[in-house]
């Protein structure tokens, strides 16, 4: 197999499925440059078309993904189908939240993928209403993602952190934790506004930018625990849309 010229194993992996290409990947050397010198490869490709929904390739959701390696990866760290309030459905694309006109309810979801290591970036932006409250921010296994009432639902208790983007306000454990960004009138978030959220758990902070502004650190002191991205709504038939962008760049 070492010795299989790359083109060849190149159309060999692009029959495979990813966690086959990870177990292909500790072959050998040769195998793994094969598979991770070139993130637009053909098995990349590949895997991305088959993967992905045509309708999350065609729009510009991914637009800040460079590679079809990237895409794939995000895919792998979307919404959560299982993890999410009864109230909401992940769209056909894989990566949009939709929230059904539930009266009385606050509701939210949670990744499929956590982080108790590394520094990670994604991107969350409300393509509806936000409604009296819209938050962003990351959450436990064990915080819920639904409730009665319209709450503020990430950072209603110790297991989750959250942005309410309608007020400015931070939140954890029920209590606001002051304003956000601390800048006098910090302007409000508009529709479709790309926000990057930013985990470092190696200095157990949150951070956020907007239009590549940074805005600062949200949150410090973050619990030596599995942490997923999150976010929770109440406006009926709003959509919120969360890409994994992976290791945020410095500078």
């Amino acid at each position: 197999g070492g010795r299989l010229p790359s083109r060849v194993l190149e159309l060999v992996f692009s029959y495979l499925e990813l966690s086959e290409l990870r177990s292909c990947a500790l072959v050998c050397k040769h195998w793994y440059r094969c598979l991770h010198g070139d993130e637009n490869s053909e098995v990349w490709r590949s895997l991305c078309a088959r993967s992905l929904a045509e309708e999350a390739l065609r729009t510009d959701i991914l637009c800040n993904l460079p590679s079809y390696k990237a895409k794939v990866r995000a895919f792998q760290h979307a919404f959560s189908t299982n993890d999410c309030s009864r109230n909401v459905y992940i769209k056909k694309n894989g990566f949009t939240l939709h929230r059904n006109p539930i009266a009385q309810s606050t509701d939210g979801a949670r990744t499929k993928i956590g982080f108790s290591e590394g520094r990670h970036a994604w991107e969350v932006w409300w393509e509806g209403p936000l409604g009296t409250v819209a938050v962003i921010g990351i959450a436990t296994k064990r915080a819920p993602m639904q409730c009665q009432g319209y709450v503020a639902l990430l950072g209603s208790d110790d297991q989750s952190w959250g942005w309410n983007l309608v007020d400015n306000n931070l939140l954890h454990n029920g209590e606001v934790n002051g304003s956000f960004p601390q800048c006098n009138n910090a302007p409000k978030y508009q529709i479709g506004e790309r926000i990057r959220v930013i985990l470092d758990m190696e200095d157990k902070t949150l951070a956020f930018e907007r239009g590549y502004e940074f805005l600062g650190v949200a949150f410090r002191g973050l619990p030596k625990a599995c942490l997923y991205p999150a976010v929770s709504a109440v406006y009926g038939n709003t959509e919120v849309t969360l890409v994994y962008l992976g290791k945020p760049l410095d500078g």
